[in-house]
């Protein structure tokens, strides 16, 4: 059996939230609790960038709408399924980081996604809202090439840039993608 990831450690002495959960709204929430199952599922210590990837695309129509098809969520959704039993298993017991963050987290997240985390944070004040929403996840979660993320991406066929560039233009236009 896998040990716990750090998280459930924490919720069993009573804190149940981390700094990072602490800034988020009901809807990412749900996100990271459906991202946090995921992880746990495939065996994974760390909530990384694929497994919120995963856990907005089920949960979150404005981003699934900001794909160019339903297609195109179909085959995302068909590669983040393939993760816990195809190619994410070589993921398994290893630290999802940028190359310059080298350090495993103790409160349950890569340090990739709580970076994406922060960094939705700050999107979400750039357009004028107190808490990020799902858009701003998902604009944060791409902007490290490296990324999980990224990865499940380029493989599904989607055009990572032209997400981007889509994503940062409706963040700097202060509405939804």
């Amino acid at each position: 059996m896998q040990p716990p990831i750090p998280q459930q450690q924490a919720a069993e002495r009573g804190l149940n939230r981390t700094s990072i959960e602490a800034r988020i709204s009901e809807a990412l929430a749900v996100v990271v609790t459906g991202a946090r199952r995921r992880a746990l599922r495939d065996g994974d210590r760390q909530i990384d960038t694929a497994h919120l990837l995963h856990a907005l695309l089920e949960s979150d129509p404005e981003v699934r709408a900001a794909f160019d098809s339903g297609q195109q969520v179909a085959r995302l959704l068909g590669y983040l399924v393939q993760r816990s039993i195809g190619y994410g298993l070589r993921w398994q017991g290893g630290v999802e980081d940028s190359g310059a963050l080298r350090t495993v987290r103790e409160d349950g997240w890569s340090p990739v996604a709580a970076g994406a985390m922060e960094k939705a944070c700050a999107l979400a004040e750039r357009r004028g809202r107190e808490l990020p929403d799902g858009i701003d996840l998902l604009a944060a979660v791409i902007t490290d090439s490296q990324s999980r993320a990224v990865e499940v991406l380029g493989r599904a066929g989607v055009d990572v840039q032209a997400l981007r560039v889509r994503l940062e233009a409706a963040v700097e236009r202060g509405v939804e993608a």
